[in-house]
Parts: structure tokens; sequence; C-alpha cells
């Protein structure tokens, strides 16, 4: 009995271990194939504000990939979505600062300083895309994230989702790519 009961947990361990490198190799061959498609707006996702005011390496990555796509025409318009971050920047603030000194021009972005989490950036950027009846989004952030933020964008009945990775690499990338696993499966399950 006790060797059928052990068989049978080694087994369900197994299948949800090929489960998770299955959904992980999912997730960084969407993250790392950019969908380039003209869209009525990109959406920079926010990230950490350094102390000195400037955005992280981090940041900047995901904020210079919007300001390649945008000179080359793949969209008009902007979101940069954030909060009010530990280090006390407001991160939608700060990104708008950096496009606009890469010649983005200021009424071309649009600022949510609301966007905390993938799920509020959506929601936020939803109700500004109604408001200007846009369709389409270019979501650009790291390779990682790229998947559930769409999902979340789906969740809110956004149906033409597109992404664009961040041309950064860190080892913190490791425990990043783990945690989508379980955040995908909330997102998916509290759409």
């Amino acid at each position: 009995m006790k060797t059928k009961l052990l068989k049978s947990i080694l087994v369900t361990i197994g299948v949800l271990f090929a489960w998770f490198i299955i959904h992980t190799a999912i997730i960084l061959i969407d993250g790392l194939n950019d969908e380039l498609q003209p869209v009525d707006v990109a959406v920079v996702l926010g990230n950490k504000v350094e102390l000195n005011g400037q955005p992280s390496e981090r940041l900047q990555a995901r904020l210079d990939k919007a300001v390649e796509l945008y000179h080359e025409g793949y969209f008009p318009l902007i979101v940069v979505s954030g909060g009010i971050g530990i280090e006390g920047f407001d991160e939608a603030e700060v990104m708008k600062a950096y496009l606009v000194s890469k010649d983005v021009p200021e009424e071309h972005i649009i600022e949510d300083p609301n966007g905390y989490d993938s799920g509020m950036t959506a929601h936020n950027t939803k109700q500004m895309m109604d408001q200007r009846a846009l369709d389409s989004v270019m979501v650009v952030t790291q390779y990682f994230h790229i998947t559930r933020t769409k999902l979340a964008f789906k969740n809110e009945g956004v149906e033409d989702v597109y992404g664009a990775h961040a041309r950064i690499f860190e080892w913190r990338d490791i425990y990043s790519t783990i945690r989508e696993f379980p955040a995908y499966y909330k997102y998916l399950l509290n759409g």
C-alpha cells in the first residue's frame, strides 16, 4: 500500500514538473519573439526608479525598446504605467520624462500613475483605449512578463494584444521566470 502511494506521489510530482517546464518554455518563446505589428498604442510597464530619480537599468531597457519602436512607426501613442515606488518617485512621471528626452513628443505620451501591477495596468489602459476609440496594444516589458501581461489585457477584453521585449538579461530573471508560472494561473483563474 505504501509503495502504491509513493508511486502516485512521484507520478504527480513528475507531471507537475513537466507541466512547469513546458509552460515556462512557452513563456520564454512567447516573450523572446517580438510581435511587431502596427498598433494603436504601446504600454510600457513600470519598474524601479533609482534613488537619483533616474529609471533603473530594467526600466530604461523597456523605455528604450518603446522609443525604438515608436520611431520606427509601430504606434503613435505610448502609455507609461506605474505607481509610486518605495523610492518615492512616480514611475509614470519618470518614464514620461525619459521618453521626452528621447524625442517622443509629450502629447504622444499618456501617464497611468495607478499601474501598480499588470492587472491594474491592463484595466487602466483599457479605459484609456475606450475613451480614445483604440483597439490594439503592444506590451513592452521584460520577456518573462509578456505572456501574463497579454493575458491581463485579454481579460479586460482587448483582443489585439502584441508584445515586444526589452533587451536586458539579468540573473534575477531566473527567479522572475519561475514566479511567472503561478502568477499566470492566478491571472487566468481571476480573469
